[in-house]
This record gives C-alpha cells, structure tokens and sequence, in this order.
C-alpha cells in the first residue's frame, strides 16, 4: 500500500491527478528542527520525520512524507497566523526572488530516500491595495510563506526558475520516478 503522510489537500490533489492509488494518513507528531540544522535541510528533515512516524505503524507499507519552506534571504517564511502576517509576508516578497524548498522522504521495508527540490520565484512589484487585498482573501493562510501559486497567489509570480510542483509544495515528477514501478503511471520512466 502506498501511504501519503500528508494534510495537504494540494499533494493530494496532485497524486490523485496522475492517478497514483494511496491512502492519506497524517503525521501528527510536532514539527521539531535541530536549531543547528541549516535552513537549506529542514524540509527535508520534516519530510523524513513525517514519512518515519507513519512508517512505524506501517512498516510493510511505502510512506511518503513532505515538507515546503519559503526562503528568503536565508530565513524560512513560516505560515501566517493571521492577515497581518499575510500582509507582512508578501510585503516582503514583493519585487523580490525567493527560493521554494520542497522536501521529500519515502520510506519503505528497503529504507528511506529523500531529496530536496528548489524553485526560485520572483514576485511582482505590489502595490499596498494588492497585498491587503490578497490577504484579506484568506488563501495565504494555510501556505508557507503566504501564498498559494496555484490559486489567487498566481498573479502575484511575475516568473519561475524550476519545477511548478515544487512550489506548489510537491515536486510531482520527481517523486514519481522515486517510488516503485507499480505506483508510476506509465511504469518504468
């Protein structure tokens, strides 16, 4: 059985769209990083801790487990916890180039591989009436750094350098070609 150890409705989404048969069951355990972990390896970190907890009630079972931070100038942008953040988030994004880090962990009975796929995204210059109005939206508030790039947050990207899905917060082909013949859609890529 395939497990994603996921809330995210978008990595749902996503697998079901290429027609990957699994089975959501969370982690629930708390987000703990190493304080000396550098910034560069903490999704992948929480990715691999997520996919281990689930991995332990089902061990015969493959786990994925993922993570996305946005990074700008070398600090993670967390989720906001209300508008304000929001606001001050994509204020901070605004005209500028940021990094989105996405990681992932597969566990299975042969172990566990994990990577990191990076995403550059640059942002319009924003006026103070479009930052208040796309926070006051509600969509930034359950996605790192304030925005959603699959939904209203779309018209803040003046560009990409990288893979769509990363930023999204799950780097589809990638994690495909990393599971077993029989989850691919097309078998062996």
């Amino acid at each position: 059985m395939l497990i994603l150890a996921s809330r995210s409705p978008r990595r749902n989404e996503l697998l079901h769209m290429v027609g990957v048969n699994f089975v959501c069951i969370p982690a629930v355990g708390e987000e703990k990083v190493p304080e000396d972990l550098p910034v560069s390896g903490r999704a992948e970190f929480l990715a691999r801790h997520k996919a281990l907890e689930v991995a332990e009630t089902h061990p015969e079972d493959i786990v994925i487990g993922s993570d996305t931070l946005v990074l700008l100038d070398g600090e993670a942008l967390g989720k906001p916890g209300n508008v304000q953040e929001a606001e001050e988030m994509i204020r901070a994004l605004s005209g500028r180039t940021h990094v989105v880090s996405t990681g992932v962990a597969i566990c299975s009975p042969e172990g566990v591989q994990s990577f990191t796929s990076e995403t550059e995204v640059e942002f319009y210059e924003l006026t103070e009436e479009e930052i208040k109005a796309y926070a006051a939206t509600g969509e930034p508030m359950d996605k790192a750094g304030g925005y959603g790039i699959q939904g209203l947050g779309s018209m803040l990207v003046k560009s990409i350098n990288g893979d769509y899905y990363t930023v999204v917060g799950f780097p589809l082909a990638e994690v495909i070609r990393h599971l077993p013949e029989e989850y691919r859609p097309f078998g062996k890529v």
